[in-house]
């Protein structure tokens, strides 16, 4: 656009009209990426708080008072029914894939292949869930 400018084919006004639509669109574009990084480190921050959580999940319970308990596992737990005796539990993510990674058994690993390791078993859950 500076070259038409110069040459003639668009006059001063659009030219400045444009500049600052142009610029102001460059600053949003700026602000939108700054936002992107922001969440990125949030999320990364976020992620190492549930791990630390979930390792440190039973320490915690046993140690905390009656409603902490109860605030702990409704943040863990989405639904639990109690049918035959039998307590069954469903987790909310990610705990639900914390828990079934802790439970696959690493010995059980087909003949003459070695262990999962645990960031296949999760990439094999996230391709599932998309």
């Amino acid at each position: 656009m500076w070259l038409d400018k110069l040459d003639g084919k668009v006059d001063e006004t659009f030219f400045e009209r444009m500049s600052g639509e142009w610029r102001a669109e460059q600053d949003r574009c700026l602000r939108e990426i700054e936002r992107h990084q922001n969440a990125d480190q949030s999320y990364l921050e976020e992620g190492l708080r549930i791990l630390e959580l979930a390792r440190n999940a039973q320490r915690l319970f046993e140690a905390q008072e009656p409603r902490q308990k109860r605030r702990l596992i409704n943040f863990v737990v989405s639904n639990c029914s109690w049918k035959g005796g039998e307590l069954t539990v469903s987790l909310r993510q990610p705990f639900d894939l914390l828990a079934e990674t802790a439970a696959i058994d690493p010995q059980a690993a087909p003949e003459g292949r070695p262990p999962l390791t645990k960031s296949e078993i999760w990439l094999r859950e996230i391709v599932s869930y998309q």
